[in-house]
């Protein structure tokens, strides 16, 4: 993957999952949402900085005052690999391995057909904003916290325009979610999740399969997705549909320091 691409591809994911506040800190850009998702509260390093030490220095005392830790979200590149090392000696922890993979939207990419799901056809509906029912379900399979943070996550969803895919199987329950969010020309597929008692069951494939051809019609030229490393299940319905690996992408996380006389 050439440089120029991995560049579109982070301001990309920036555009489509949007922080509540940012800063920046001599190149890097400074992310918070309450600490509701890791992207959203992470350090983006956009740009070289010229002063790693005093960057730091910024960002730690712009996350302390807010009560969240120094998170940094790293692309897999070469001009990462001196920050990657700096932050090795800080202690920093690296989690969450990601894959981005991306698409075309063309003819040519297959489509996946969903099966019946305990024997009804599935149904899946659009609309420009997330339901309560959307979110609900979204929030059980994915979400991290209580009432507060997941007010906190529809905020971050409506901070990009987007579409929302809710699956129905024959009895009008929602049993599966996705969205799609459409910046520059690309579309993104976000927010894949499927109710725990209908999994295997083709939601997940009839969901993306509403999104792609959602993509399609709003003239998308291309679309992306991220997956993490261990779910080698979603990988291959990706992969069954035409999206490839383009990058991959992990988090930093600064050490936690009990605080003087704590047990």
């Amino acid at each position: 993957m050439d440089e120029q691409r991995l560049d579109l591809l982070e301001s990309l994911m920036a555009a489509a999952w949007p922080a509540l506040e940012s800063s920046t800190a001599d190149g890097w850009v400074l992310r918070s949402a309450g600490g509701v998702t890791q992207r959203a509260n992470s350090i983006w390093p956009a740009e070289s900085t010229s002063d790693g030490p005093a960057a730091l220095r910024t960002a730690e005392n712009w996350y302390a005052a807010r009560r969240q830790p120094v998170i940094f979200q790293l692309t897999r590149r070469e001009e990462n690999a001196p920050l990657e090392s700096f932050l090795d000696t800080r202690g920093y922890s690296k989690q969450s391995e990601t894959i981005v993979m991306t698409a075309p939207v063309t003819p040519s990419v297959p489509l996946p057909v969903a099966p019946a799901a305990k024997g009804a056809a599935l149904r899946v509906e659009v609309g420009d904003a997330p339901s309560d029912e959307w979110l609900e379900l979204w929030w059980r399979v994915d979400g991290r916290g209580g009432e507060a943070e997941k007010v906190i996550a529809r905020q971050v969803l409506l901070g990009a325009t987007s579409l929302y895919a809710t699956a129905r199987n024959g009895e009008g329950v929602a049993v599966g979610t996705g969205r799609l969010t459409l910046v520059e020309g690309w579309a993104g597929v976000y927010c894949m999740a499927t109710h725990p008692d209908f999994r295997r069951q083709g939601v997940a494939s009839a969901v993306l399969a509403e999104l792609v051809r959602q993509a399609s019609a709003a003239g998308a030229a291309a679309l992306w997705l991220m997956v993490t490393a261990a779910n080698t299940g979603a990988q291959a319905l990706y992969g069954a549909a035409g999206f490839a690996e383009a990058g991959r992408y992990h988090y930093r996380q600064a050490p936690l320091r009990r605080a003087f006389g704590a047990c």
